[in-house]
């Protein structure tokens, strides 16, 4: 399937995680096992494009250096400023926006090439399919983000609460959007974990609540 690079680079601030997890975003690490995603599995985030793409911006940091690769599949919404935004290199962003039926093809030859996947799959996943392209995963020691559920995920995110902040009076320009992120999972991470954050801030990043700030307690209405 055609891939096509990004376009611009953008650092990220250090991220401490145990050697051999690839490091996530110092606000996220606290929802994650050991502060990071373990290579060879599938973390499954429902109903939020930005979280899954927050949480793929650890692969571009000092601590996994400028050989890092990552790829984003079946997914063309992806806003390629927002990505930089968190800290990717769109230098070492692959995107194959509209692979169709042939997905998984796609995501098991990259799995060998890259340290990261983002997928939509394009309908339900199969037990037997996940199951199968997690053997390759791990064969590989590659990550996969996927966007909605996925059978033998180790967690599973969502945003539990979420709130823009900037528009005033029915007018003006986002500036941020604080949330309460969860993550459930089996094994080591059957305990709910949750994290208040910016997701993101007004400077396009991800970060945790400064101790000043006053986290979301109820649903909040969307900007739409």
């Amino acid at each position: 399937m055609p891939l096509r690079p990004g376009t611009a680079p953008q650092g990220t601030p250090p991220i401490i995680a145990e050697p051999e997890l690839l490091p996530v975003l110092p606000a996220l690490a606290p929802l994650l096992p050991g502060g990071g995603l373990r290579p060879g599995t599938a973390v499954s985030v429902t109903g939020d494009t930005g979280l899954l793409l927050a949480l793929g911006a650890g692969t571009f940091t000092e601590q996994t250096g400028d050989t890092a690769w990552a790829a984003a599949v079946g997914l063309p919404e992806i806003g390629l400023a927002a990505a930089a935004g968190y800290g990717y290199d769109l230098r070492r962003l692959l995107l194959a926006d509209h692979p169709g039926p042939h997905w998984p093809d796609v995501v098991a030859a990259l799995a060998g090439a890259v340290g990261l996947i983002l997928l939509r799959p394009t309908g339900p996943v199969a037990p037997a399919l996940a199951a199968r392209l997690t053997a390759v995963l791990r064969r590989s020691r590659c990550a996969l983000l996927v966007a909605g559920p996925w059978p033998g995920a180790v967690q599973r995110l969502s945003i539990r609460t979420g709130r823009w902040f900037g528009l005033g009076d029915g007018h003006g320009q986002l500036t941020g959007r604080q949330v309460e992120a969860v993550a459930e999972g089996r094994g080591t991470a059957t305990r709910p974990r949750t994290a208040h954050l910016w997701l993101p801030d007004a400077k396009g990043t991800a970060r945790p609540l400064t101790p000043t700030e006053t986290p979301l307690t109820r649903p909040a209405l969307e900007a739409v």
